[in-house]
């Protein structure tokens, strides 16, 4: 089955990551993100990499046009001619009438009945769960796995079940700073729903019920609305 763009959009927390990868899985379609995006330009040293570290050098946001042309570069990718997942990307308008053009100019996505747009997930949990999900998250520093102490907490408090490190909070997840982190991505994904919400392109899934149940909503609609 060839699946049409998918774009995932969810607050920290909402449990993104964990439904990207179970959709990737199921269709074989990669997910791309373009924070990893810029971390291989700039590792492997391209021409878009060296320009790319030279703005954040400077302390500045990498411009839109830039990462338009690294997420261009990466869909020439055969393993995107089946459809794809954009995580992190669009996050402004401006990259999403891009990407909108983008999928128009590249035949790759026609089909009989026209063009693939890009179908718009918005995952949606309320505030005081994402807030729980954040502030409960521990990491262990030695092998990077992940609990959180109200839903899946180690068997002894505050020690990783592996190899008995002591947890950490990273800084990211106090309370202070998670609450700045949400304000900031409900100001700039904001402009964004509006836009795929005019264009009928946008559907809303409640991310505060079980894992399971996410993504069995999530597969459904993207079964129904990519079906060719």
């Amino acid at each position: 089955m060839k699946i049409g763009p998918v774009i995932l959009f969810g607050p920290p927390g909402a449990g993104k990551g964990t439904q990207a990868k179970r959709i990737a899985d199921k269709f074989g379609i990669p997910q791309i993100s373009t924070g990893d995006l810029l971390r291989e330009n700039v590792e492997k040293g391209t021409e878009l990499g060296q320009n790319a570290r030279q703005i954040m050098q400077r302390g500045e946001l990498v411009p839109d046009r830039m990462v338009c042309d690294m997420v261009a570069e990466r869909l020439k990718g055969g393993d995107c001619e089946r459809g794809f997942i954009l995580d992190g990307f669009p996050r402004t308008v401006t990259q999403a009438v891009w990407l909108d053009n983008y999928l128009v100019e590249n035949t790759v996505f026609d089909n009989a009945n026209g063009t693939r747009a890009a179908f718009v997930l918005r995952f949606v949990v309320e505030y005081n769960a994402l807030l729980q999900r954040l502030t409960g998250r521990r990491t262990c520093p030695t092998c990077g796995r992940i609990y959180n102490v109200h839903t899946q907490p180690p068997r002894v408090a505050e020690v990783c079940d592996l190899d008995g490190s002591r947890l950490v909070t990273r800084k990211d997840d106090q309370e202070e700073v998670i609450a700045e982190r949400l304000k900031a991505y409900e100001a700039q994904t904001l402009p964004l729903v509006e836009y795929y919400h005019k264009r009928n392109r946008l559907l809303e899934i409640n991310g505060d019920r079980p894992v399971d149940v996410v993504t069995a909503e999530a597969l459904r609609a993207i079964e129904h609305g990519n079906s060719l």
